[in-house]
């Protein structure tokens, strides 16, 4: 097995905070309305683990992409894509199907990881400064 790239460990960690935080705050949500209870756990622990797995075979696939050239890169990343999507296309399956999770909680923290990207230029102000450095570069 590969030695797991610093930059995949520390964005896949960014993105398990995220995850985290935004479960806890829709935890919080059924709460208050009064929806909670043990399903709604335990889809949120589904969708969020599966949510966290997905970015971090994603970061996999492409540090070992980066190494091929580009048409194999390609496939490579094609091919990931591809079984990821199916990865979480069988867990929304199970969230709706199987009644020991609740239906909302398991597919919403799908989305958290997307959440958590477009946050990341407000939460790390290196990230800025890294775009702004390049774009004065490129001109």
């Amino acid at each position: 097995m590969a030695k797991i790239d610093s930059t995949v460990k520390k964005e896949t960690l960014y993105i398990a905070l995220f995850v985290v935080i935004l479960s806890m705050a829709m935890e919080a949500v059924f709460l208050i309305i009064g929806k909670w209870d043990l399903p709604v756990l335990f889809g949120n622990l589904l969708g969020g683990g599966f949510a966290v797995l997905n970015f971090f075979l994603m970061g996999l696939s492409l540090q070992s992409a980066i190494k091929k050239d580009q048409k194999d890169a390609a496939a490579t990343m094609k091919f990931s894509q591809t079984y990821r999507m199916l990865m979480l296309f069988a867990v929304a399956a199970v969230g709706v199907l199987v009644p020991v999770f609740n239906m909302v909680s398991t597919i919403v923290p799908l989305f958290f990881p997307r959440i958590a990207i477009a946050l990341k230029p407000l939460v790390d102000k290196s990230y800025n400064k890294k775009e702004e450095s390049e774009d004065s570069v490129s001109e």
